[in-house]
């Protein structure tokens, strides 16, 4: 929700879900009875039912795989649908209107078919997508839009954003009211997660069990491990050691884990952050030296070592005045508010770049003769500021050709076969000798990903037949003809990144099948999600805390059972602090 703040500068309000919470978190999970959670009443039950809950199906997008969650099936797109259909509700119950448009924020470093797959899963929850914007992209809004009255000179700053499952790092430069993305880049498969699971290997081999051993655990033994590096995890915030307890085989095993030993157990990802960091600032072509800022955003940044590697790194601490939790949100409605051109916002421009790049499949002939075949031309370089019209010039390879098939591609490796496939377009030419017939390609990019793609073929006398270019169910390709005397004829394709690449009998099957879930009412799924905390708990506890656990337990369900609304909140707050209170003292 965007609003003007009591100093007159305008500003964004995050809106509460159901459970008064402002995160929702990615998570969704069938309970017994076959009824759908979301949120954190999903996350809760992760551990203790992971064959019934998904998380992390954000890294999925795109993909073939399935979740499997008890008897039914879902797309990662099905189930990011169901996350954005609960934030929705929350919306619509806030603002007390309906809410059919969205922008919404993904990893910089998601490619075409990922931010396709991202489009496709608002479809099916029924919201337009106006925009997509990089998260990073989002933060620097959010955090450049603070600071818009500092435009004596250039700002440049570098947006760190490291959260629960990918890793994205932007480079911004501020001044005067414009806020430039210099260069963007990450990794899709970093994340918070990923340290939790290094502390867990971590206490696995303090117990001393073997790979074949941990192969073995699930349910509550998986759960005592994976929740106390979290324990660990979270406790080396505050402190450089924590102890925890763990079982195995009944047994209590009392461990201590020291900043020191995590930060060895997780080098290899602390490696991993440094490589988007060089890449984003060589191709910014800004030094260390030159930054003016460091800004932290995701929950993942509350980790010391994080900021003692940012701040080694470039040699001063970050700042982190903005909540790393809601940066992105925060600069995703304000996206949204100059996309409304909210006149607080008139003042205010913004753009962006490229974060992949853009070529066509081409052959070259070695020296020796030999013929290497399916490599990127790049036609637009990543990071380059949209949008862009960029022209490449390339020949045929073979006497007599009469048909070249233009292959699109997105991606930063040297042969095709490992990048993203966007489109193809076949183009016919005139038979001549090999190198005689000069052919330009046009891309050109805008900020709402659609990428137009324009073949100029140029040739020494008519004769080519138009109607052989042919037409893409899913791609629309304009012959726009050529002049009567000369020389040169255009061929045009064009990519809409604007539209989920599912077509209309593939959207209405899969809102189908999304129909048929029962879906647990959103007033309830706080309650829900408490219950599902207790429970959890409960299994770590023995003795006493058990009992005590077990009696607020059976209290608090019994003032659900009462149905009256005020005893119920009241209930609701008291368990949670009793829950606060056997957690702490684990």
């Amino acid at each position: 929700m965007w609003q003007e703040g009591d100093d007159g500068v305008p500003c964004a309000k995050l809106i509460p879900n159901s459970a008064g919470q402002l995160l929702t978190p990615s998570a969704v999970s069938l309970d017994d009875k076959g009824v759908v959670l979301v949120g954190d009443a999903a996350a809760q039950r992760k551990l203790r039912y992971p064959e019934r809950t998904a998380t992390e199906f954000k890294r999925d997008m795109g993909s073939t795989r399935i979740y499997r969650l008890a008897d039914k099936r879902f797309t990662p797109e099905q189930l990011s649908s169901l996350i954005l259909r609960s934030l929705k509700k929350d919306a619509e119950a806030a603002l007390g209107e309906p809410v059919t448009q969205a922008v919404i924020s993904v990893p910089a470093y998601f490619n075409d078919t990922q931010r396709n797959a991202t489009l496709a899963a608002a479809h099916l929850a029924e919201l337009h997508v106006t925009r997509l914007v990089n998260e990073p992209t989002a933060a620097a809004i959010a955090f450049g839009l603070a600071n818009q009255d500092d435009d004596d000179a250039p700002n440049a700053t570098l947006v760190f954003d490291l959260g629960g499952g990918t890793f994205d790092i932007s480079v911004v430069e501020q001044f005067d009211g414009v806020i430039e993305i210099k260069a963007s880049t990450g990794d899709n498969y970093l994340g918070g997660e990923d340290f939790t699971q290094a502390i867990a290997t971590l206490l696995y081999k303090k117990v001393g069990l073997t790979d074949e051993q941990i192969a073995t655990f699930k349910g509550v033994e998986l759960e005592h491990f994976v929740q106390a590096a979290e324990r660990i995890k979270r406790g080396l915030t505050s402190s450089n050691s924590v102890n925890t307890t763990v079982q195995v085989d009944g047994k209590a095993n009392d461990l201590s884990v020291k900043e020191s030993e995590f930060e060895q157990a997780a080098a290899e990802l602390f490696e991993r952050i440094r490589l988007p960091i060089k890449q984003a600032l060589r191709d910014a072509r800004i030094n260390t030296d030159a930054l003016d800022n460091i800004v932290l955003v995701g929950g993942s940044t509350r980790m010391p070592l994080v900021r003692k590697l940012v701040a080694k790194l470039f040699g001063h601490f970050p700042q982190s005045h903005i909540n790393p939790d809601e940066a992105v949100a925060l600069g995703a409605a304000t996206q949204a508010a100059l996309l409304a051109r909210d006149v607080t916002l008139e003042e205010v421009l913004l753009t962006d770049v490229s974060p992949f790049t853009l070529g066509v499949a081409t052959s070259s002939k070695h020296r020796t003769g030999h013929t290497v075949q399916g490599v990127l031309s790049p036609i637009i370089e990543r990071n380059t500021i949209i949008p862009v019209s960029r022209e490449e010039n390339y020949t045929t390879m073979d006497d007599g050709q009469e048909e070249i098939e233009l292959q699109v591609y997105q991606g930063e490796h040297r042969f095709v076969k490992d990048n993203i496939k966007l489109g193809e377009l076949n183009v016919p030419i005139p038979a001549r000798p090999a190198g005689d017939v000069p052919i330009t390609v046009r891309f050109t990019y805008d900020s709402s990903g659609m990428l137009e793609v324009d073949v100029t073929v140029g040739f020494e006398e008519d004769g080519v037949d138009n109607e052989n270019v042919s037409d893409d169910v899913n791609n629309h390709l304009n012959n726009k003809g050529g002049s009567s005397n000369q020389t040169k004829k255009s061929y045009n394709l064009t990519l809409l990144g604007n539209a989920a690449r599912l077509d209309e009998k593939d959207i209405a099957a899969r809102k189908a099948e999304l129909a048929k879930l029962k879906i647990h009412p959103r007033d309830d799924l706080p309650n829900r999600a408490l219950m599902e905390r207790a429970d959890r708990l409960y299994s770590t506890l023995i003795g006493l805390a058990r009992d005590r656990l077990g009696e607020a337990i059976n209290d608090f369900a019994a003032a659900i059972e009462s149905q009256d609304t005020n005893t119920i909140l009241d209930a609701r707050q008291e368990f949670s602090q009793q829950l606060d209170a056997l957690e702490a003292m684990l």
